[in-house]
């Protein structure tokens, strides 16, 4: 059974109240909360902290429906670059999609979408449209005159005044948006400097789960927010702006430090008022770390997901998405808490198994393949073969052992797999013969008809959801996928299973 080391129902409990708070201080009309990371299906947090429900902060916002509408930021260049988001190998424009119809779910009243820094290219426009076509309200936004040094441009009908202004109605208005510099911040100070030559007195903050400002600089668990974010660079550091005004000691991330005194004095400008935030920490509304119950069982978890970013940045950086200085940086933390790959204990299984199959035979010179931590702690693995790829076979290796059916049992018939391949070259003309791994949980299912053993076995799927894995080679976008879906928490080797390009 996992270990628990962070007691949801608390920071719900906390985190709402503390929200109501800034809602009703200062009598101020509305209040923009700015949501930093993800606010729906947050895998990150639920890695670090076992417990965190990763539905928690829409499920707190479901409280306060009655009163708060939210606007989706995305930045353009996000869309013309394809930036995709991880844990679901989506791009961020789907992702918008994606979050629009998770806010409908738990009956939350989506505003509009604001397309930041727009640019007039054909990938934008379109997205727009294709809104537009459904109904979401969009709002294009430039980027800002004047910003960052001119706050008397920026606040002016040069900077801020030169952006829509969205139309809101409630008193709590979420800006939230697919992944880091999205453009939540400048979205929200321009609707503040809208609704202040109105006359409505509005408000901002800023709600962050990461980094936790009541943990330690070098805790674990702020450790893995730089690791997560180090191709957009984030430094953790010590609340210097804080530590000035109340002599304690507080994390912020460079970021916000940096930005903060711009920031400060564009409030003040807009409101004519001293601000109320004497640093970044006062401006956040983040109680995550008063719902920590277990401190060893936090740090245990944030070391792997350490572990298991570097691993993914190796790949990403095999595949040109990122820099080497990612690598460095993570690799770097990984030096700090002694932490080596060895420590996510399902890589040496993979490694091990697929060096045995290679010097056994020439033939299994280019196997790949995969191993599965299972909830028992033992491994499985599965290797690629003529008939599956290795992400496939240890999938079906482990729903066997799950089940207690022999290994030499099929549960997918020969000539049904044959068919298969069949229709993949003969009919679809498709070069690569290996099922997939979505192909062969397909064949499964269908199998659960005719083969009862099969059908057993089908039920312990969900019993793989938060198993680690790790294979020895880069897997297809479409395996990857599939693994997530099935809640398998993969890594890679940052080898590629083919020397071909288009095909790999």
């Amino acid at each position: 059974m996992a270990k628990i080391g962070f007691d949801a129902k608390k920071y719900i409990e906390e985190q709402s109240k503390y929200i109501l708070e800034r809602i009703n201080a200062g009598n101020g009309e509305r209040l923009y909360l700015e949501f930093g990371g993800k606010l729906v299906q947050d895998k990150h947090a639920m890695r670090v902290l076992p417990g965190f429900d990763e539905n928690a902060k829409i499920k707190l916002l479901q409280r306060l429906k009655d009163m708060a509408e939210i606007v989706i930021c995305i930045y353009a260049g996000d869309i013309t670059t394809n930036k995709t988001r991880q844990d679901f190998g989506i791009t961020y424009d789907l992702e918008v999609l994606r979050l629009i119809d998770m806010f409908r779910k738990y009956d939350l009243q989506i505003n509009s979408v604001v397309v930041t820094r727009y640019q007039d290219e054909p990938a934008v426009n379109m997205f727009i449209n294709k809104l537009n076509r459904r109904g979401i309200t969009t709002y294009k936004h430039s980027f800002t005159k004047g910003y960052p040094t001119d706050v008397d441009t920026i606040v002016s009908d040069e900077g801020y005044g030169a952006n829509p202004r969205i139309e809101v109605t409630k008193p709590l208005v979420v800006v939230t948006g697919p992944g880091g510099g999205s453009g939540k911040l400048a979205t929200s100070l321009s609707q503040l400097y809208h609704d202040y030559k109105l006359g409505i007195k509005a408000r901002y903050a800023k709600f962050e789960t990461f980094p936790i400002w009541n943990l330690p600089l070098k805790h674990p668990v702020n450790m893995a927010y730089e690791a997560a974010t180090a191709d957009l660079k984030d430094v953790n550091m010590i609340d210097s702006f804080h530590l000035e005004a109340y002599g304690e000691t507080t994390v912020n991330y460079n970021r916000d430090l940096e930005v903060f005194p711009v920031v400060k004095r564009i409030i003040e400008k807009i409101t004519g008022e001293e601000s109320e935030y004497k640093s970044p920490t006062d401006m956040g509304v983040n109680r995550a770390g008063f719902g920590i119950i277990d401190d060893e069982v936090v740090r245990e978890a944030a070391g792997q997901e350490i572990i298991r970013r570097y691993l993914i940045a190796l790949c990403d950086y095999k595949k040109g998405k990122i820099d080497e200085t990612s690598v460095q940086r993570i690799r770097l933390l990984m030096n700090d808490l002694d932490l080596s790959v060895g420590d996510r204990l399902v890589v040496e299984p993979a490694r091990v198994y697929a060096e045995e199959k290679r010097n056994s035979n020439p033939r299994y010179e280019n196997v790949v393949v995969m191993a599965i931590e299972m909830p028992d702690g033992t491994f499985v693995t599965g290797r690629s073969s003529r008939r599956m790829v290795a992400s496939a076979a240890a999938v079906l290796n482990a729903i066997k052992q799950l089940s207690g059916i022999a290994d030499d049992i099929h549960l997918i018939s020969p000539g049904v797999l044959s068919s298969i391949q069949n229709l993949k070259t003969e009919v679809l003309k498709q070069d690569r013969t290996s099922l997939n791994c979505e192909e062969i949980l397909s064949a499964l299912t269908v199998s659960a008809e005719m083969n009862p053993c099969a059908g057993v076995a089908a039920e312990k799927l969900a019993c793989l959801r938060g198993c680690k894995a790790h294979c020895t080679a880069i897997l297809s976008d479409r395996d990857e996928q599939t693994l997530h879906s099935l809640g398998l928490d993969v890594t890679c080797d940052p080898e590629y299973v083919t020397t071909n390009l288009y095909f790999a």
